[in-house]
């Protein structure tokens, strides 16, 4: 990888490790969210998607996670600028919005487990979907938020 890329290039000038190396692993991206057109809201659930080990905050079969879940969502920098319900702190948003990466992220501060000593990780709080039935999922709810147009 290019030294300092993530502060040299844009998130379209990235190469494939490059863009990988952006992630902090905190997991929220791969928690469940539900789009309520009625209310025009997305519903964030501590509920995630079934490849995702809740133990490491990772995907088990990333390599294969579009075939097994087809509602995976690809992150694109198009959609890091798009997607307003991913965190604050996640690096493709703040990369996407010209912001630094926060100073505990692995990229900065050499720890892989930066963002769950930060506290901004799912670590300890998502449970997978294979263990929490549809009907209850509204028992699972974290958060509300509008849906922007």
């Amino acid at each position: 990888m290019r030294e300092r890329f993530w502060e040299r290039f844009p998130l379209e000038a990235l190469t494939p490790e490059e863009w990988e190396a952006i992630c902090d692993g905190c997991g929220q991206c791969c928690l469940v969210r539900l789009e309520d057109e009625e209310h025009q809201e997305i519903v964030t659930l501590s509920v995630a998607c079934r490849l995702f080990d809740t133990t490491v905050c990772r995907c088990s079969d990333y390599e294969h996670r579009f075939d097994k879940v087809p509602d995976c969502l690809q992150l694109t920098p198009e959609r890091a600028r798009a997607f307003h319900w991913l965190p604050d702190t996640c690096g493709y948003r703040r990369l996407a919005q010209s912001k630094p990466l926060p100073k505990w992220h692995p990229l900065i501060s050499g720890d892989p487990q930066g963002a769950r000593r930060a506290g901004v990780s799912v670590h300890g709080m998502a449970v997978s979907e294979e263990k929490v039935p549809e009907q209850d999922y509204e028992d699972y709810i974290i958060a509300v938020m509008p849906c922007q147009s």
